[in-house]
């Protein structure tokens, strides 16, 4: 079995066996870290590293490979964790963490309790994206109040899954803060690549009155933020800031995903990984926040937005979440 190993690159100590007991290894889908898809999870993985010192090796299975050998072949070193990205690769992690109670698997930007049996193995890194997304709901929000008729928000997501949903949840209830009787569309893709499926829904849904899209489909929502660029609507970007796309972005949720990582290697240092439960990371630990705010916002919805947010760290604004059996 061949196993594709990318080495980090810079002072992040990358070693290149599993000698070392303060040693992490990430899985990812096939593409590694040159694919646009995953760059992130990378740059976040080589910060975290050099952050915290302790050494990782990222593994990109090829597509010929199955994960769950791949997975099994790693639980036999000396890896203090396994880190994998999101809830796609939870059906090989159910048929491997049972057989290796003794290896520490981590997931990131998914809960535990969506891996079946919820092995004590297993950890969970939930990212409270919905505290963020509630700010730029409330924003959309604001800024519908402000425009000729119907208060309408869209949503494209490119799938229905937690880690989608949560960015859904919170928008929705920041939106419906800012404007009680706002109509918010949500649709799904059932794709995070093809950009003209987010394309087509985004057409739809601005037929049906939306005056901000929010894109949370990775790829395929660049269909999303052409559209709202090509209808004179707003749009909202999701986990880089994509602003530079133009000026008819209202701004960016963000996840920091080098603080997830972060968490996990400090625990490596601690000598202790906490499975068995979630780490929940949100708004209070900088894990989550909003990319670049248009200058068009006038200032006075910019000045209460900082209050929204002050009420949400201060818990006098609970945002509900997908993540809502999640347990930090």
């Amino acid at each position: 079995m061949v196993i594709v190993l990318l080495a980090l690159a810079g002072a992040a100590g990358v070693s290149t066996a599993a000698d070392n007991p303060r040693e992490v290894v990430v899985v990812l889908d096939p593409g590694g870290c040159p694919d646009a898809r995953t760059l992130q999870l990378c740059e976040g993985f080589e910060r975290a590293s050099r952050q915290t010192g302790v050494a990782g090796r990222i593994v990109t299975p090829t597509v010929r490979e199955d994960l769950a050998d791949v997975l099994g072949l790693l639980a036999r070193r000396n890896y203090s964790a396994i880190i994998l990205w999101g809830l796609s690769a939870t059906p090989a992690l159910q048929a491997v963490a049972a057989r290796y109670l003794g290896s520490k698997f981590v997931v990131m930007d998914g809960s535990r309790t969506d891996v079946r049996g919820r092995p004590r193995n297993v950890e969970g890194i939930v990212f409270r994206t919905s505290e963020v997304a509630f700010l730029a709901g409330w924003l959309a929000g604001k800024l519908e109040r402000r425009r000729r008729g119907r208060d309408v928000v869209g949503v494209v997501g490119g799938a229905d899954i937690p880690s989608v949903r949560d960015f859904v949840v919170g928008f929705r209830a920041g939106a419906r803060r800012a404007a009680p009787g706002v109509e918010i569309l949500v649709d799904y893709s059932g794709d995070f690549v093809d950009s003209s499926k987010c394309a087509a829904i985004a057409r739809r849904q601005v037929v049906r009155g939306a005056g901000t899209l929010f894109n949370v489909a990775g790829e395929c929502g660049l269909g999303t933020m052409q559209v709202a660029a090509d209808s004179g609507v707003w749009a909202v970007g999701e986990d880089t800031d994509q602003s530079s796309l133009g000026p008819h972005v209202l701004t960016s949720v963000l996840r920091h995903l080098d603080t997830g990582f972060a968490a996990v290697l400090d625990q490596v240092n601690a000598g202790r990984v906490a499975t068995g439960h979630d780490t929940v990371l949100g708004l209070p630990e900088g894990a989550v926040g909003l990319g670049r705010i248009s200058p068009r916002v006038p200032r006075s919805i910019v000045a209460r937005l900082d209050d929204v947010r002050s009420d949400i760290l201060a818990g006098r604004i609970r945002v509900p979440s997908a993540y809502a059996r999640a347990t930090g």
